[in-house]
């Protein structure tokens, strides 16, 4: 596990949409991933966004040149996909070390697949983590929002959110308690319903626990993403803390900060609308 590389595609919802690029790309879904059920919906945003979302690991599998025939989607039992490459031409062992795990996650303008590849059983143990930094609904304090989100936090973690720094950083640091639990949810299977505040960040200390026992062996890489977003007639910056979390069955967890354009390069690709729009065509070949 620890030689299976960590790959993220990012898609910024950067403009709107038109009704002719909702079309095309829905067809791309209906036809090449059928077992996703998505509403046909062009006004609705956040059909698009899941749209977009699933094309994803139509992208992926394109780049490294695998046509759409030669790969199949497969899921486990709670709810983790991975995809199995046709065999033809891989020697057992190669096929074996051949499975792509990967997870989906997206908020506000800002879409994302984790992945990474290896034997199935340790491939799936992949989450990713999206959040915007931004209060909700727009324009509430963010004494407010902290409040609203402490049902999810643990009593440690609530006082971690001290306002003496001030409201910038304390809705960061919340944001980033939010996406690394969402990573370690996701990447463990755990349906929507899981109760969040049986997971503990401690940042300073770079440690984590569930239900009071230490979460060993797993890799928090914790990252920014800023975006300029148009929306109407006017351009805007959005900011996001993101998260991905890959089980590596170390004897300890590690919290890999990624603060810099650099550290990012070698194992996040931005995108954006009108990048993926231009390989539309190929992603059913």
């Amino acid at each position: 596990m620890a030689d299976c590389p960590l790959l993220v595609w990012m898609l910024s919802m950067n403009r709107e949409y038109t009704l002719e690029e909702y079309d095309a790309c829905y067809k791309i879904i209906a036809e090449c991933v059928p077992h996703v059920q998505i509403a046909h919906d062009p006004q609705n945003a956040d059909s698009f966004r899941q749209v977009m979302t699933h094309m994803l690991p139509l992208l992926m599998m394109r780049h490294r040149r695998i046509p759409r025939a030669k790969w199949r989607d497969c899921v486990t039992q709670n709810g983790k996909h991975w995809i199995e490459q046709s065999p033809d031409e891989m020697s057992p062992e190669k096929f074996l070390q051949s499975m792509i795990g990967y997870h989906l996650a997206y908020d506000a303008s800002l879409c994302g697949m984790a992945m990474t590849q290896g034997t199935q059983r340790h491939v799936v143990n992949i989450g990713l983590g999206i959040k915007i930094v931004a209060v909700d609904p727009r324009g509430v304090s963010v004494p407010a929002y902290v409040e609203s989100m402490a049902h999810k936090l643990t009593a440690k973690e609530l006082a971690s959110l001290s306002l003496e720094s001030g409201d910038e950083v304390a809705l960061r640091r919340l944001c980033i308690l939010l996406s690394l639990k969402a990573a370690y949810i996701k990447a463990i299977g755990q349906p929507d319903g899981f109760d969040w505040a049986r997971l503990e960040f401690d940042i300073a200390q770079r440690a984590a626990s569930g239900d009071g026992h230490p979460l060993l062996g797993w890799e928090f890489r914790i990252f920014r993403a800023n975006l300029g977003v148009a929306r109407k007639d006017q351009l805007r910056e959005e900011h996001y803390q993101c998260v991905c979390a890959f089980f590596r069955g170390t004897k300890e967890s590690t919290f890999v900060w990624h603060e810099s354009i650099a550290d990012l390069e070698n194992w996040v690709q931005f995108i954006n609308i009108d990048q993926m729009l231009r390989v539309v065509p190929k992603l059913m070949a």
